[in-house]
């Protein structure tokens, strides 16, 4: 609260004159109080408060509550980094106070005037007398608290959407940027090479190749071009490779010849490969001709590289369109196994971070789930987040899909469910907080890391769909289990 000197108090009256009669009636919440009623605020004392004024603090203990007469207020929290966020202006007609002293909490945020404000304050004994001696001043006042509550939770679950699409985003640019960066190196590489090649079949021209020579060239570029996609070999076997090579060009003279061992390993080029066009290439020509070879082994290697790159690019805006635009529109077929491969492919970020390994068990030819699919992906969305957020580094995240069928009910009919089963090795859900885990605002994790909207979000989804989440937790197992209908009836 604030200092009494910060605000001016009338003393109470026995009873309401026409002019604050008058200004009560306009106060929206008690619109629908019956005028004999409104005198059970006549113990109201009138409080003035300058702008800038703290009404209350968070984190003190309630003592009164408010009916706001004119001006406005600011309510906010003070984050744990120090931020202020602010919950709401709210203006004249409207009344607060009242959901500490019923729930016997401290205040979670802190009210401060933003403008000279005029309030009606009951102190903590006087609020109770309302709530028990006045039933329609009482269903105002709990009218109006949940009206608020609503515009709160709301506000709140946008916060987390927003908050979870600024993770989303921020990972998609990571994720964009690497094969991008790939890219562009690539492409400086390749044009690197190909100036390389020109300067170096410029000189070929100048010479006068025998028939043999021309046809020892061709048969490397030959063999160069035939190899798809780099030898695999293990560590020291390429690195022996590639030092045998290299000591065998040095002893022909070949120029740069540790440069170019290690991308003519990589196509399966030995010393036995070149004594061919060691005999037909005498002196500096043959290191012209190795150095022209790898050359178009390397650029043939950096457009594959390109490729790749782009590729995921494509990939990775094919997993944004499927998790952006699914639900949008008419009913639709969604198949299961792609709505969660999209989603695994936006998180992968985050699961390389902790280097978590993924299992994938997806059933094969799983049927389409017939649905408006609004909000599908953040079923997915929200357990896979939960479980890297529980694994401990170098963790594991296991995903698996089937279906079940369901014997004829009363009514004949057999049903089909598509199941998602979502585990990690993570340290668990307590024994004590499981029976609370889908309610909403209610999070095991530290504070400012969650808010505890996303497992109730997932609950409602499921409900929506008609559908069925459970889960069984220990240390080292927790699992979410999920049953969706194929169809709904």
């Amino acid at each position: 609260m604030s200092e009494p000197n910060q605000m001016v108090e009338t003393a109470p009256s026995e009873h309401i004159g026409d002019a604050m009669l008058a200004r009560l009636r306009a106060v929206s919440m008690l619109a629908t109080v019956p005028e004999e009623e409104l005198h059970c605020l006549r113990e109201a004392r009138e409080v003035h408060i300058a702008a800038g004024e703290f009404i209350a603090r968070q984190g003190e203990v309630a003592h009164c509550f408010w009916i706001l007469l004119s001006g406005e207020i600011r309510i906010y929290q003070t984050l744990p980094d120090g931020r202020e966020m602010t919950i709401a202006n709210v203006p004249t007609g409207t009344a607060l106070g009242e959901l500490p002293l019923l729930s016997n909490t401290p205040y979670a945020a802190s009210v401060r005037a933003t403008e000279p404000c005029e309030l009606l304050q009951f102190d903590e004994q006087q609020f109770w007398n309302l709530m028990t001696a006045c039933p329609n001043v009482r269903k105002a006042i709990l009218g109006n608290m949940g009206s608020r509550f609503q515009r709160m939770q709301s506000m709140v679950v946008q916060q987390e959407k927003m908050a979870s699409l600024g993770t989303l985003a921020a990972g998609l640019m990571h994720e964009l940027n690497n094969p991008g960066a790939a890219a562009v190196r690539a492409a400086a590489q390749l044009r690197e090479n190909l100036m390389r090649m020109h300067k170096l079949t410029a000189k070929f021209s100048k010479s006068s190749l025998s028939d043999e020579q021309k046809q020892c060239m061709f048969d490397m570029q030959e063999h160069a071009l035939k190899t798809e996609r780099p030898v695999r070999m293990n560590s020291l076997e390429q690195s022996d490779a590639e030092e045998a090579l290299a000591e065998w060009m040095e002893n022909a003279s070949v120029e740069d010849a540790w440069k170019l061992a290690p991308t003519l390993v990589a196509i399966g080029i030995g010393p036995q490969d070149l004594e061919c066009a060691r005999e037909e290439f005498p002196g500096p020509v043959f290191s012209d001709a190795l150095n022209w070879l790898e050359a178009l082994v390397s650029s043939m290697q950096l457009a594959g590289t390109i490729e790749e790159s782009i590729g995921r690019v494509s990939d990775l805006v094919k997993a944004v369109k499927s998790y952006a635009y699914e639900g949008k529109g008419k009913r639709q077929s969604v198949d299961i196994n792609e709505s969660i491969h999209a989603t695994l492919v936006i998180l992968a970020h985050k699961m390389r971070e902790k280097q978590i390994a993924v299992e994938k068990n997806f059933a094969p030819g799983l049927a389409p789930l017939e649905c408006e699919c609004s909000g599908l992906n953040q079923i997915w969305t929200n357990l896979l987040d939960n479980a890297i957020d529980a694994v401990p580094q170098n963790g594991h995240i296991r995903v698996r899909t089937w279906e079940e069928e369901t014997a004829a009910g009363a009514d004949g009919k057999t049903r089909h469910y598509l199941c998602i089963a979502i585990a990690d090795d993570g340290v668990g859900i307590p024994l004590e907080s499981q029976p609370q885990v889908f309610e909403p605002f209610y999070t095991t994790k530290p504070v400012g890391v969650g808010t505890g909207l996303g497992l109730g979000i997932v609950q409602r989804i499921v409900d929506q769909y008609g559908g069925s989440i459970t889960f069984s937790s220990e240390p080292g197992n927790t699992e979410f289990r999920i049953r969706l209908p194929r169809e709904r009836d």
